[in-house]
C-alpha cells in the first residue's frame, strides 16, 4: 500500500471540506456501460464494459472526431491513481485534445475498488488479463492499430504499466510512466523483463518521497535489458534528463523534477496536477509514443 498512504496525508489535509478517499479522490460509481456486444464504434465519448474473468469491467473511451472505423487509429490506454476512476485520469492528464489533433483513440478503464493489481497495490483482480483483452477487443472491434498501441498511467496506474510491459508480451509498444515505478517482489527476478521491445518515458519528482524507489527501478530495468544511459539537456531549469537505448531495441527516457513531488507535470487539472512543474508530461510522452510503434 505504498503510495497508496503516501497521498493519503497531504491530499485529504489540503481537501477537507470535500469527501476525501485515500488520496482525496470522492468515491463515485461510473455510469453505467454497454456490454462489447452492442458497441457501435463511432467518434465520441462511450462507456463502456468488458466482460472479462467474471467481472463486467468498465472503461471510458474517447473517439475523436475525425474517427474513421475503416482507417487503423493508435490507442493510448490510460491508468489512473489509487483510488480513483478512469475519468479521474481523463481530467488529470488532457490527452483528449491530443487524440483528437491527432486520431488517436484513448481508453481509461476502471480500476477494481479504485485501483489496479499492480507491483505493490491494488487488489487481486486480473487486470494484467484485463489490459490484454481490452486491447484485443479495441484492435477487433474498434480497429486500433496493433503496432500503435501504448499504455501510460500515474502512481498505482503507472505501477501497472510497468507491470503489463512485461507481462503483456507482444501488446504494449511504449509505455509512459508518472510518479510510479518498478519495484515490489515480482521484480526481484533478474527474468522479470519484457520479453519483446517495450519503450519507456517517465517521470520523477524529486521531492516525491518514493523517488530514490523510482530511479533504484529505472537502473535494474535499464541493467537488466542493457540500456546504456547518458545525459541530455531538459532546456528546463531542474529538471534531468537520460536517454538510452537498449540492447532489444527499445529506448528508456527519464525525467525527474527536483522540485516536483508525487504528480503530473504540466498538469492545469485534477488531483495531481503540477501545474508549474516546467514541462508537460503529456506533450513529451504523446511525441514519445508516435516515434515509437511497436518493433518486430
Amino acid at each position: 500500500m505504498r503510495r497508496t498512504v503516501a497521498v493519503l496525508t497531504g491530499l485529504c489535509l489540503m481537501v477537507v471540506a470535500a469527501a476525501c478517499g485515500e488520496r482525496g479522490q470522492p468515491s463515485s460509481a461510473p455510469p453505467a456501460a454497454p456490454s462489447a456486444s452492442s458497441e457501435r464504434p463511432a467518434a465520441g465519448d462511450h462507456h463502456l464494459t468488458l466482460h472479462h474473468n467474471g467481472l463486467d469491467r468498465t472503461y471510458l473511451l474517447h473517439a475523436p472526431p475525425g474517427y474513421d472505423p475503416g482507417r487503423p487509429s493508435a490507442l493510448v490506454i490510460a491508468l489512473h491513481f489509487y483510488p480513483g476512476l478512469g475519468s479521474s485520469m481523463r481530467e488529470l492528464a488532457g490527452l483528449d485534445v491530443k487524440a483528437d489533433k491527432d486520431n488517436v483513440l484513448v481508453a481509461y478503464p476502471d480500476g477494481q475498488g479504485g485501483g489496479f493489481n499492480a507491483l505493490v497495490c491494488c487488489g487481486g483482480a486480473d487486470d494484467v488479463g484485463f489490459l490484454n483483452a481490452l486491447t484485443d477487443h479495441l484492435v477487433q472491434t474498434w480497429h486500433a492499430d496493433p503496432n500503435r498501441v501504448f499504455l501510460t498511467g500515474i502512481s498505482n496506474g503507472g505501477d501497472m504499466s510497468f507491470r503489463a510491459a512485461v507481462e503483456s508480451t507482444g501488446r504494449f509498444a511504449a509505455i509512459g510512466v508518472v510518479s510510479g515505478g518498478y519495484s515490489g517482489n515480482l521484480t526481484t527476478a533478474d527474468s522479470y523483463v519484457p520479453k519483446s521491445p517495450v519503450s519507456v518515458i517517465t517521470f520523477i519528482g524529486g521531492q516525491d518521497r518514493y523517488a530514490s524507489i523510482f530511479q533504484t527501478g529505472m537502473r535494474t530495468w535499464q541493467q537488466r535489458l542493457g540500456c546504456r544511459p547518458s545525459p541530455k539537456a531538459s532546456g528546463v531549469p531542474g529538471v534531468t534528463h537520460t536517454v538510452a537505448g537498449c540492447a532489444d531495441g527499445s529506448d528508456v527516457n527519464v525525467y525527474t523534477i527536483a522540485d516536483m513531488g508525487h504528480s503530473w507535470p504540466g498538469a492545469t487539472t485534477g488531483q495531481l496536477a503540477a501545474s508549474s512543474a516546467g514541462l508537460s508530461a503529456t506533450d513529451l510522452m504523446w511525441e514519445f509514443f508516435a516515434a515509437h510503434p511497436r518493433k518486430a
